[in-house]
């Protein structure tokens, strides 16, 4: 068996998940469209893409197509998971579904509606040492969990221009963390607490975001969580999580270039994280599409699904609410679909 893929959107983003797919022997990377192609025709011919269009329907329309990979803004996601699902197309989606939790009910619904394989990008559940921490979890190793501590942090702001298309911090960047928490404490957040401040680059505040945050939660189990974020690391790119519980503790540190650490009588010195996400997620980016493909194939459950996209996005709604009123607030105050 193998799977005929379709990638909708050749950004950076989208061309790693096409040298991805290239690594898994099950799947072939049949297309690809983007806005404009013209700067993309010797780059799919050494891919071995067939086709290369700036008509993604193109893509869903051709019957030889299984699946496909949405990869472009995220204002066009919503829609274009609606058009896939109607074409009979499993479909992978880089998070968020959308900004607008009604949209991203609707493509949920249509995606349920044609009975097809939905998985969200969130790479870092596919990451080994994040995996290694649910199942201490799940098995109790910790006992019952009490506190969930992560830290991600960049090593640089993106650029303004894409700061103010982003969503902003907590639907961009700290969204990520969001689903963590829910994948590693296996409980539902029904609490949001959040601060913010403008403390790496002023131009992030005149553009109406934060570079800076701390968001509180608690879950439905009674354990507590914080998460902390910064545009800008400047000793590299910054990803620690710790679950502290009854009968112990479990951490994950930074992924470093070697685990060398060097001691004289002037210092005690250790390589610097690695510099950015394409870097320390190799592995999980991988990971992700391999088990995308697998859970059509052989009919399994995918791991991060279109129901976990939608209670992520909701826990960023629900900080940003926070943060614009001083207070904080329920989930089931941010959406009409109530919690798992």
């Amino acid at each position: 068996m193998s799977l005929n893929v379709g990638v909708i959107g050749a950004g950076r983003i989208g061309k790693l998940h096409v040298d991805n797919l290239r690594l898994v022997p099950d799947i072939l990377v049949k297309s690809v469209s983007d806005i404009v192609v013209d700067h993309l025709e010797l780059w799919a011919k050494d891919k071995q893409i067939k086709v290369l269009t700036s008509d993604y329907r193109q893509i869903l329309n051709d019957p030889e197509i299984d699946a496909v990979f949405i990869c472009s803004p995220t204002n066009t996601h919503a829609g274009m998971i609606m058009e896939a699902a109607a074409a009979g197309k499993h479909i992978f989606c880089e998070k968020p579904v959308s900004f607008s939790l009604k949209e991203t009910e609707a493509a949920l619904s249509a995606a349920e509606k044609a009975e097809v394989k939905l998985q969200v990008g969130f790479n870092r559940r596919f990451d080994p040492n994040f995996r290694k921490i649910r199942s201490l979890v799940q098995d109790g190793a910790v006992g019952a969990p009490h506190v969930l501590r992560i830290t991600s942090r960049d090593p640089q702001p993106p650029g303004v221009d894409y700061i103010k298309t982003s969503g902003g911090l907590f639907m961009d960047m700290m969204i990520h963390d969001f689903d963590m928490a829910r994948y590693i404490m296996g409980s539902e957040v029904v609490e949001v607490s959040a601060y913010g401040a403008v403390l790496v680059d002023p131009s992030i505040g005149e553009a109406g975001d934060i570079d800076t945050a701390i968001v509180s939660l608690k879950f439905a189990n009674g354990a507590l969580g914080v998460i902390d974020n910064s545009r800008q690391a400047v000793y590299g790119y910054d990803q620690r999580l710790e679950v502290f519980g009854s009968n112990g503790a479990a951490q994950a540190e930074n992924n470093r270039p070697t685990n060398v650490e060097v001691s004289t009588a002037e210092s005690v010195s250790k390589d610097k994280p690695l510099h950015f996400f394409l870097e320390r997620y190799t592995q999980a980016y991988i990971d992700e599409v391999s088990e995308f493909a697998e859970a059509i194939l052989y009919d399994k459950p995918v791991v991060c699904s279109g129901f976990d996209g939608l209670q992520a996005q909701r826990i960023a709604k629900a900080a940003k609410k926070s943060l614009e009123t001083g207070v904080p607030v329920l989930l089931d105050q941010v959406s009409r679909q109530a919690a798992i």
